[in-house]
């Protein structure tokens, strides 16, 4: 297993940018891990953001797609999420989470990744 901590939450403005990261750690290393961003709005299902495989494909969801960009330091074992041209309705807990399974199916069942961060809050007015 891996641990996964997240970073860079806060309160923004709408079309101001954010970048969260999440640093992986543990006896395996992040690399062996396809590892994604997820979010969870107050009183709705968590959802997924963006994926990256272990071979560095990347998925977006529709929400996501031409604002947000997924990317991994391997060096670092850090994952990243940059958000740009924030809205409203952005405003979530992001979560990042890893798991061994590669496929772009995965964007779609956030509550079957194995590892998961504590979550990082992301606020937008």
């Amino acid at each position: 297993d891996v641990q996964l901590v997240e970073s860079g939450g806060g309160s923004v403005q709408a079309g101001e940018s954010l970048r969260l990261s999440c640093v992986v750690s543990g006896r395996d290393t992040s690399s062996k891990y396809s590892l994604g961003w997820f979010r969870q709005a107050a009183g709705k299902e968590r959802e997924g953001v963006a994926v990256i495989d272990r071979d560095g494909s990347t998925q977006y969801s529709d929400s996501a797609k031409g604002r947000f960009t997924i990317s991994q330091d391997n060096d670092n074992n850090t994952l990243y999420l940059q958000m740009n041209s924030l809205k409203p309705e952005d405003t979530a807990t992001y979560y990042c989470a890893a798991d061994r399974r590669v496929g772009s199916y995965l964007l779609r069942i956030p509550n079957e990744w194995s590892n998961w961060g504590q979550g990082t809050q992301v606020t937008v007015s």
